[in-house]
């Protein structure tokens, strides 16, 4: 057992969107200098997207699949007691094995269950020192390979989560520079009838997949409302008239 006092460390490692060629060297070695490689999944024999990116750079031997509540939001107790259940399941492993790397898709500090983990492991393991590296971001990766511009000059850049609610993201569509809309597949419709009524379809695009074989980019004008899935990707830029420099 290593002295936890001294040795115990939980490193959030974001792997990027599905591309395995999207994790960033640091990302990598953070990896393969972990004694364990937790992925987070909601059912112990599924095979999630983090992980499937993980397997290419370090052996199955060192990854441990860890149930969490990823897709609970009506039940606060359920998703509590899953919590609850997976930090006690990191914290045993950091006692067991001192060096612990926490591989989530695109950015542990955005939108990422790894917050949860660390917050959990705090008061489980206070003496473990909690470390972060950045990863790619689904918009990043769906601005690269789709052509769209993220921002200019002085445009703002807003992310919105749809399971916020549709009315957020017609809030942000109402407003200045470009909108991320993400995890809006279940609402879909909504989402395309928000952009039709900002007057924002037409320049927006979606993805799903990205980089994986079943990747999807299509021009948001060509959604018809039906349910999408629900990591999907969406990049509304505002209107761009002022040519080459005209958003400074």
């Amino acid at each position: 057992m290593p002295d936890v006092m001294s040795s115990s460390r939980l490193v959030g490692v974001g792997v990027g969107p599905g591309d395995p060629e999207l994790v960033t060297v640091k990302g990598v070695n953070a990896l393969r200098a972990a004694e364990v490689v937790v992925v987070p999944v909601m059912d112990t024999g599924e095979q999630g997207r983090a992980e499937a990116t993980v397997l290419h750079y370090v052996g199955a031997e060192k990854v441990v699949r860890v149930v969490f509540a990823l897709n609970e939001r009506s039940d606060r107790g359920r998703r509590e007691a899953a919590w609850d259940a997976a930090g006690a399941r990191v914290a045993e492993l950091l006692r067991e094995h001192g060096s612990v790397a926490f591989a989530t898709i695109g950015d542990p500090n955005v939108y990422s269950t790894f917050t949860y983990l660390a917050q959990t492991i705090a008061e489980l393991v206070p003496e473990t020192v909690v470390e972060t590296v950045p990863g790619i971001t689904a918009m990043q990766d769906l601005a690269a390979r789709s052509g769209a511009v993220l921002t200019e000059g002085t445009e703002p850049l807003t992310l919105v989560p749809v399971t916020a609610g549709a009315q957020a993201l017609k809030d942000a569509l109402n407003g200045p520079g470009t909108v991320v809309a993400y995890k809006f597949g279940r609402q879909a419709g909504a989402v395309v009838e928000a952009l039709r009524e900002s007057g924002r379809v037409e320049d927006a695009v979606w993805g799903s997949a990205l980089g994986l074989d079943e990747e999807s980019i299509r021009p948001a004008a060509e959604l018809d409302g039906s349910p999408l899935p629900y990591l999907s990707t969406l990049i509304a830029p505002p209107r761009r008239d002022g040519g080459r420099g005209g958003k400074l």
